[in-house]
């Protein structure tokens, strides 16, 4: 079993699907927390000198051979010129997560390298890849996907210690202010679910001294929010209680969620048809699964 650190668990969950090659607005939001889980793990490998009041990091951490890239590309920007800097908690999220594009880039590579590197992140033609328009136009598109097991096991971890009675950790409390801070409490938990965690996360604020503090901070940009907050409204709303979704009849309503490819003229053959689908979208990668055919 790998021992991944708390920035890794939360990239494995929030750039699982991202566009690898483009800065979208909801990428940005996950590196903005990648970011601030960089502060956060730093924090609980106790890499920062406690006084009374702030948090301190010297230049010379950088000497331990422990230090990972990803942790220096976040901490370097920080410290600039500086022997040594200083600040509270919230400062440093904020600080960390309001880095420039370039630094979010740095990031962005430093960290999907150490995934790729133990095979539990890597980079796929995007289904988008497969749509008549896109392939005709020869638009490349690559995203992101994470190991599904090493996915499954981190998100049930999650979710059994949020939503069981127990001690929750220090890591899982930050987990979830992460979650909370990107907007992604709802892709591990359903809606039903979601009150018992927020009424965890009043508990927690209540009687744990690290919530208490990390729950009154926000570093998320309202704009990319409101961005991130419509889409996912939109896949919610093409959802029917029959199953079938109004993408699946207005396809340019949700082009993340459905393409069109055409193989009419190829094969007049239906099942050569599918065998044509099928092969294409395993030659980029994809699983699927064939619902009916005919």
């Amino acid at each position: 079993m790998r021992n991944l650190k708390l920035s890794q668990e939360f990239s494995i969950i929030t750039l699982n699907a991202q566009d690898s090659l483009n800065m979208t607005t909801v990428k940005k939001i996950s590196l903005r927390c990648i970011a601030a889980a960089v502060i956060l793990e730093t924090y609980l490998d106790g890499y920062f000198k406690d006084t009374e009041k702030d948090l301190v990091i010297e230049k010379n951490l950088f000497d331990n051979p422990n230090i990972t890239l990803y942790q220096e590309a976040i901490l370097k920007p920080l410290l600039n010129k500086n022997n040594s800097i200083k600040g509270e908690l919230s400062w440093w999220l904020t600080k960390a997560s309001n880095l420039s594009k370039r630094h979010l880039k740095k990031l962005e590579n430093t960290m999907s390298d150490s995934l790729k590197g133990i095979d539990l992140l890597e980079e796929i033609p995007n289904l988008l890849g497969c749509d008549l328009f896109y392939k005709s136009a020869g638009i490349s598109i690559k995203e992101y996907r994470s190991n599904i097991q090493e996915y499954t096991n981190i998100t049930e971890n999650i979710r059994a210690e949020i939503l069981e009675e127990g001690l929750i950790t220090d890591e899982t409390i930050c987990m979830l202010w992460l979650l909370h801070e990107s907007f992604s409490l709802q892709d591990i938990f359903s809606k039903q679910e979601l009150e018992r965690v927020m009424a965890r996360i009043n508990e927690l604020c209540l009687n744990n001294l690290l919530a208490k503090i990390l729950f009154k901070i926000h570093i998320y940009h309202g704009v990319e929010i409101a961005i991130k907050g419509f889409l996912n409204t939109k896949k919610n709303a093409i959802k029917t209680p029959t199953g079938a979704g109004v993408n699946f009849i207005f396809p340019v309503i949700e082009r993340s969620q459905s393409i069109f490819i055409d193989t009419e003229e190829w094969f007049p053959n239906p099942q050569q048809r599918l065998d044509d689908v099928k092969k294409r979208l395993e030659s980029n990668g994809h699983f699927y699964t064939i619902i009916r055919s005919g």
